[in-house]
Formats: structure tokens, sequence, C-alpha cells
């Protein structure tokens, strides 16, 4: 029979699903399962939201929309932007798509050709290894164990780009470990960005609302303006506004770049719904009480969370500023058993805390780190502390 496509041997399903899907599976078997595995914000957006799409729904023209994004969408994007500190950004600027993850494969298969090269540092989010290989690029590593709180160096930037990369990809908060770069951390970066002009940057910053502690969101672009030849901010709905699934992402940058993921949007997806366009801009430019009080909440979970892993002896794990994970390196585990079984590495560990005690994490392997595991803890707050004690418990009971 006829062969599949080179292209998609190199697609992997998601591991984060997959644990998802385990999880789900014994929790249907009647298992007491506690998922801390899948990252979704796990609330839900303002009424406001609802009603903007309900009557969308009552007056919907039934008709093909925008390819780059309706006026009002962008609109509302462009001045979510210049609350960020992001301004002069115009239509021409924007363009939207599927979700984060969609804009962020567009833009893949704009500025990559086979064979060139992307940096990113590790640990990243599984997605970007996985559109990497698909769209056949040749992929350099930045390591950022938990040593260096998982953050890239300066020193580490400038050796990367002297081999002059076509992209560079830099999450901030990040997915999967929650660190935030301080401002002087992205001036240091940025300073060593200006020096290699041949590169794009991607600034992938869905959670640039989640920021715990006091801090405020930095970008290279607002240190150095001239950035902004090259960069390409990225933003979504899903992490901010409890809206994963109505799947509505943005990208900013030059001229030429939005132009091309409009044009690879004609050929994809047409155009975002109309009723979904109608929520975005209600969740953009409407009350922002539930991203502010969901933001409060989850720095107190992660206050929780941190109290539970900075008591077990041996785990390093480093303190999240942002989004809602923590990633510690839970490598003391390993060559020590559990119940008989021996836990050799990070999926084994996983595999077991999940048999043995119901609590579904994701192997840090999964992003590029295999010392560590993600948690999410966007679970409802009930389960969050007998999720904790489970964990505590197993490193409690290893031999």
């Amino acid at each position: 029979m006829p062969q599949l496509a080179r292209r998609v041997g190199r697609a992997k399903p998601s591991v984060i699903m997959q644990v998802a899907e385990k999880a789900k599976r014994l929790k249907a078997e009647g298992r007491d399962i506690i998922s801390f595995s899948i990252g979704v914000p796990n609330f839900l957006p303002g009424e406001h939201v609802y009603a903007a799409a309900r009557e969308a729904l009552a007056k919907d023209s039934g008709q093909y929309g925008s390819n780059r994004g309706t006026d009002a969408l962008l609109d509302a994007f462009i001045a979510h932007m210049e609350a960020l500190g992001l301004s002069g950004y115009g239509r021409a600027n924007c363009s939207t798509g599927i979700g984060a993850k969609h804009v962020i494969y567009n833009l893949a298969e704009a500025l990559l050709d086979e064979g060139d090269t992307i940096v990113f540092p590790t640990p990243y989010w599984t997605s970007y290894m996985d559109i990497a290989e698909i769209v056949n690029a040749k992929v350099d590593l930045l390591a950022c164990p938990a040593s260096q709180d998982y953050k890239v160096t300066p020193a580490q930037l400038d050796t990367a780009l002297a081999k002059k990369p076509k992209v560079f990809l830099f999450n901030n908060p990040s997915n999967p470990t929650g660190m935030v770069y301080t401002r002087d951390e992205i001036v240091a970066l940025a300073d060593v960005l200006v020096k290699y002009p041949d590169t794009w940057i991607i600034t992938d910053d869905i959670y640039n609302r989640m920021l715990f502690d006091g801090l405020e969101y930095a970008n290279f672009m607002q240190v150095h303006p001239q950035l902004r030849e090259r960069t390409i901010f990225i933003d979504s709905l899903s992490k901010t506004y409890g809206m994963p699934g109505w799947r509505v992402g943005f990208m900013a940058g030059p001229e030429s770049v939005a132009k091309a993921i409009t044009t690879l949007n004609s050929n994809h997806i047409t155009n975002l719904p109309e009723i979904v366009t109608a929520a975005a801009i209600a969740a953009l430019t409407g009350p922002q009480d539930v991203p502010t009080e969901k933001c409060a909440e989850f720095q107190a979970k992660r206050d929780q969370v941190m109290t539970v892993m900075n008591a077990i002896p041996g785990v390093v794990c480093p303190r999240p500023q942002g989004a809602f994970y923590v990633f510690p390196d839970i490598s003391c585990a390993f060559g020590k058993t559990h119940g008989g079984v021996k836990i050799g590495n990070d999926v084994d560990f996983c595999n077991v805390l999940l048999d043995a005690k119901g609590v579904a994490c994701v192997p840090g392997s999964a992003f590029g780190e295999p010392c560590a595991l993600r948690i999410s803890y966007t679970c409802p707050t009930p389960q969050l502390v007998p999720g904790l004690t489970r964990i505590q418990e197993f490193f409690a009971e290893l031999a």
C-alpha cells in the first residue's frame, strides 16, 4: 500500500496527554486518582464571556471570517499588549491561530527551512521539540538544570547564538518550571541578542498575567526596542482566562511575519469561528476580576506545594514565581525501590507513584530534563493537600 509521508514518522503524541489519559482510565476503573499532570487552569471565564458568545450565536452570520482575525479582536489584543508595556503595534503586525500551539507551528513553517537550527533552553515545553522535528529543523538545546534555577544564562545564549541559529525560542514564565525571568535577567539576555541580528526571536509568553510575589512582566523589546524588527510575541487566552478549549492564540511581530502567518491560516484554518471571536473579545476587554483572583489563588497553591517539596529530603525544587507548575528534581529517588519495584529513572518514578499512590505527574524527560517531574497544581483545591501528602508518603516509603 502507499506509504505515509516521512514527516508523520517524526510526529509524536503528547506525553502529557498520554499520562492524563492513563490517569483518566484508572479513575474510570474505580481508582482514587489525583491528577497533577495536564496543564489546564481548571477554572471557567467570567459570565460576560458566555454572554458575548450567546449574543454572537443569536446573530451568527454563517459567513467566512478574516484569515488574520477580525479588526475588533486584533484591537483588543493590541490593547492587551499595551497594558503589558508592548506598544506601537498595529493590526498589520498581528495575526491569530487556533491556540498558541497552532501559532508556534505556523511560525515554524514560516521561519524554518529544513535543516535550519532552532535553539531553546531545557527544560522546554514538549511541543517545541515535536514541532521542530516535524518541520525537520535542527535543535540546539541549552541545558538549564535546577542548579541554575532552570534559567538560561547570558553566556550560554552567547555561545549558542554565535553559531547563527535561524530562531531563538524563549518561554517566560516557563512551562514546565514556573520560573520567571526578572527584568535584570531579561536585560542581560537582551544585551546578548542585539549582537546577533540574523536570528529570529520568538517569545512564548502565554503566562504573562500569572506572576507571583509582586513580579512584573518583562520582555526583550522593552529594554532593547530595536529587537522588535525580528521578535515575535506569542500570547493566548487559554491560561489567563480559563479558556483552553476555546482555542485562541495570538502573535505580534514584523508585518512580513504576520502576513506569512495570515497566509498560512488561509490554507490551514481560514478563520477563527465567529462565536469564539466574540468570546475572546469579551475576555480581553471585559472585567478582569477572574484572572486576578485566580492568580492569587495559584500563588497560594504554589506556597502549599513548595512547603511540601522543601520538606522532602533530597528533593531540589527551585521556587517558581509564575504559571502553575513546580518542577522538582527527584533524582534522589533513582536506584531506590518502592514496594519492591525499582525506580531507575523519572518515567519509572511517575509510573510507580501513579500505581502505588494514585497521583499522576509528568516525567521530566518529556520536557528534556530526566532528573525531574512536573506537578501542575491546578487540581480542585480539596485534592491538593491529599495529593501532596501522598507524594510525601511515597518518598518516605522508598528503600
